[in-house]
């Protein structure tokens, strides 16, 4: 009585069984997480309103407010967050490839769901660089792909669902 019969296969996935985690709101099986490529946020409400402040280990503080007075909403953060992960991708990529470039922008189009939960149903995003000849096109459109195929981990944590669209325009 009590006891959990210990088979190979438990052994090999010990979050099979879940019922030390009823601590959640919902329990959820998942294989624990690896130390090494775990990130972690930590956000406060700032006590009135939708405004929360936020930072990453101890980088900067963030603020987040639902609308957007005192800092980008959470939906405005997230296509920021995928602006800066494509943009960081490509940036790295270009620079190894020893693709000259001057400056980039990258501006990012969310259209919303009409209904909840109001997810984001398509995403286009801009590329406006100079630098760049035209010479180097097939290394700037390698730099793309491999971000959005391969790289940027913003993009594959979204709903594989999303319509995405990428333009390039030559500032």
């Amino acid at each position: 009585m009590g006891t959990r019969r210990i088979t190979s296969a438990t052994r090999a996935r010990p979050w099979r069984s879940c019922a030390a985690r009823r601590m959640t709101l919902r329990p959820t099986c998942h294989p624990p997480m690896s130390s090494s490529n775990t990130r972690k946020v930590w956000l406060k409400w700032a006590g009135e309103g939708l405004v929360f402040h936020g930072r990453a280990d101890d980088g900067p503080e963030i603020t987040i407010d639902s609308a957007g007075d005192e800092g980008a909403s959470p939906t405005q953060q997230l296509l920021l967050s995928l602006a800066g992960c494509m943009g960081v991708d490509v940036v790295l990529i270009l620079q190894k490839s020893r693709v000259p470039l001057d400056a980039l922008e990258v501006e990012v189009t969310g259209e919303r769901a009409d209904s909840e939960p109001r997810k984001f149903v398509a995403i286009e995003l801009v590329y406006r660089l100079s630098g760049p000849g035209s010479e180097h096109d097939a290394k700037l459109q390698r730099a793309i792909d491999l971000s959005r195929d391969k790289y940027c981990s913003v993009l594959h944590s979204l709903h594989p669902d999303i319509a995405l669209s990428i333009r390039v325009e030559r500032a």
